[in-house]
């Protein structure tokens, strides 16, 4: 795995600036590695317990459903 501690390090200290990060790049760039490996590694050694920690893939069809923002944000906000 490539650890990409630059693009890291910019999430971490944009992570608390009010604003949504969105993370793009070509396919098969890594950017689920970066979210669902790295960057969920590091709020984990930092103290953030697992279960507050959400992780949706929207190109699995079972995600699909979460496409729909209002659904989104009501499954968020129930759990």
């Amino acid at each position: 795995m490539i650890k990409r501690d630059f693009y890291l390090n910019q999430i971490i200290e944009r992570m608390w600036d009010g604003n949504i990060k969105v993370i793009t790049c070509i396919r098969r760039g890594g950017k689920s590695t970066l979210l669902f490996d790295l960057f969920k590694n590091y709020l984990l050694s930092t103290g953030v317990d697992e279960n507050r920690i959400i992780e949706i893939e929207l190109d699995k069809q079972k995600y699909y459903k979460f496409r729909d923002p209002i659904y989104l944000c009501d499954y968020v906000e129930n759990i």
